[in-house]
């Protein structure tokens, strides 16, 4: 129980503060699109084996970021919790897609890509690095800084 709060606690946090930096540094446009209903976000939170995290984080750098850009998936921001029970377990990210429906149509060309397809199961071939996936939708509030 402690450690769903904390996941949640931490995720609200992480999404505060995204949605602090993108507001600040994207500039009217993005206000625009989350008032006009454009642009969704995708909070994802990974949690992997204990000595895997390494071996995600090295997926990611050096294949995941690039097939996300290849499928219209625009990287915000990736995260490690520094604090018990996550750290050293976790990671979050936050994608931004033009909509939910180009989310499921990027998502499903990105598990399709034979790239993708290979760099997974090489990162795999000492076993599985990610035990459970989470994903969740948001949209900016009319008090964001993304308004």
């Amino acid at each position: 129980m402690l450690r769903a709060y904390s996941s949640r606690l931490l995720v609200g946090s992480v999404l505060v503060f995204t949605g602090f930096l993108v507001g600040r540094l994207s500039g009217p446009s993005v206000a625009l699109h989350a008032q006009q209903g454009g642009k969704v976000y995708e909070i994802r939170t990974y949690t992997t084996p204990e000595g895997k995290l390494d071996a995600l984080n090295a997926r990611f750098r050096n294949h995941t970021m690039k097939y996300f850009d290849r499928h219209g998936m625009k990287s915000v921001g990736y995260w490690t919790p520094m604090d018990p029970p996550l750290a050293g377990n976790t990671l979050i990210y936050i994608l931004e897609h033009p909509s939910r429906e180009a989310a499921k149509a990027n998502w499903a060309a990105f598990q399709a890509d034979p790239d993708w397809q290979k760099a997974r199961t090489e990162s795999e071939a000492q076993g599985k690095i990610v035990t459970k996936a989470e994903s969740v939708f948001v949209t900016a509030t009319d008090y964001s800084p993304l308004k």
